[in-house]
């Protein structure tokens, strides 16, 4: 059995590791050189629910990445306002240390390979068209391309390409493999009608910033600096991808994150209004290079699914990531890419596909967000382990902890306790 995975981000590797280890043959298709995309500068782990969906996960026996982005940590159990116990993966170091980990596997990478069709009978894929004209065929098919780009897009909903990480430019727009199967993609909404939201972050180099604001994040990793009274902006925040960010402080204040960069969070901050405070006098954007006037745009193209990640409307095209809801995060792409990689083998091999019981976190925000998608109110909402509307649920629901034996117990007593380790073919 081949399954083909489009797209190398944190969703598209775990969704081809899981295939792999149930038995299948795996190829990856990503556009750029590089395997991670946004997960090269985000770097956020287990804060606040994450923590439950990733001990979940490692409970189920899918916890390979978990593993390494704990190892790469640069700091463990931070808390910044609204979030506790975060880990800070190293963004520098994390992206050579999976691509060996997925090739070690024995899981074939095609880099700078941009998937632009497909070739279809009725309602299954039988192949691939890459940019170059080489055709790939498979049994069953994973899309993670998520929802960023192309250029347009960023014209269109957002200040213009802001010179991001995923590089379209260099690498060429994003293709919806979806929308080439005739599927009809949900988009993100935002208030006056607008389509799609700005990524929720951008990177700093260190090494521009004074030395005690470096010293305090190498050591504590974490800075809180006040933002001067007229330039506070609060409606920036309606504009964030990341809604459990979108917090008040979040606009009185210069956040910064150490992962290995320094993490500046918010959408976009004016070069000019930034170099007036303290310490960042100096101070130089490295992602996005356009971080003073904007950010990339995201939301654009969501795959209609079911719960088990296969995609409405063609029997052997399954989805993760951002491509798959309004997620936020990498533990959110991690969970849902493991997912479908599992249930395209079971598909491969005519078994009904696993659905996850609402009664342990990642199964609940798969089919919460998917119920979610069907109003306008829905639409315009994220949906995070993190914050915001869906941590909120997880601690209505019970479904939050930190007690790793708790959670163990839990994923046991619904007969899933490395269930993910389990060889299908």
């Amino acid at each position: 059995m081949k399954v083909l995975v489009i797209g190398g981000g944190w969703s598209g590797i775990a969704a081809a590791i899981q295939a792999k280890k149930s038995g299948a043959e795996v190829e990856l298709f990503e556009k750029t050189d590089m395997l991670l995309g946004l997960g090269n500068v985000g770097g956020i782990m287990r804060n606040n629910g994450r923590y439950t969906a990733s001990e979940e996960l490692i409970a189920m026996g899918a916890g390979d990445l978990i593993n390494i982005t704990d190892k790469l940590s640069r700091h463990k159990n931070i808390n910044f306002p609204g979030h506790e116990h975060a880990w800070l993966y190293d963004v520098n170091k994390i992206e050579g240390e999976v691509t060996r980990y997925v090739e070690n596997l024995g899981i074939r990478v095609h880099f700078i390979s941009r998937v632009i069709d497909v070739k279809k009978e009725d309602n299954k894929i039988l192949g691939i068209y890459t940019a170059d004209g080489t055709f790939y065929s498979g049994d069953v098919f994973v899309e993670t391309t998520g929802s960023t780009g192309p250029m347009g897009n960023c014209l269109r909903y957002g200040n213009g390409c802001s010179m991001c990480v995923l590089r379209c430019p260099s690498f060429g727009p994003r293709i919806s493999i979806s929308a080439r199967c005739g599927v009809s993609d949900i988009q993100g909404e935002r208030k006056d009608n607008e389509l799609g939201a700005f990524s929720g972050s951008c990177k700093l180099a260190k090494e521009s910033l004074s030395d005690e604001i470096v010293n305090e994040l190498n050591e504590k990793g974490v800075v809180v600096v006040k933002i001067p009274e007229q330039d506070v902006n609060y409606g920036k925040l309606s504009t964030k991808v990341c809604q459990q960010y979108a917090l008040k402080e979040f606009a009185e204040n210069i956040i910064l994150l150490d992962t290995g960069h320094a993490k500046l969070m918010t959408t976009y901050y004016p070069l000019k209004k930034l170099r007036k405070i303290k310490g960042f006098e100096n101070a130089k954007y490295v992602d996005p290079y356009a971080g003073g006037k904007g950010n990339s745009i995201r939301y654009l193209s969501v795959a209609p699914r079911d719960n088990d990640m296969r995609v409405c409307g063609i029997t052997n095209l399954f989805c993760a990531g951002e491509k798959s809801g309004l997620f936020v995060g990498h533990t959110e792409a991690i969970v849902t890419g493991t997912l479908a990689g599992y249930n395209a083998v079971r598909y491969g091999l005519g078994m009904p596909g696993l659905v996850l019981p609402r009664s342990i976190a990642i199964g609940d925000m798969i089919s919460f967000a998917n119920e979610k998608t069907e109003s306008r109110e829905g639409r315009m909402t994220r949906y995070t382990f993190a914050g915001s509307v869906y941590f909120n649920r997880m601690k209505e629901q019970g479904l939050y902890s930190i007690k790793k034996d708790e959670i163990e117990k839990r994923v046991k007593q619904l007969n899933l306790d490395n269930i993910f380790q389990k060889k299908l073919v």
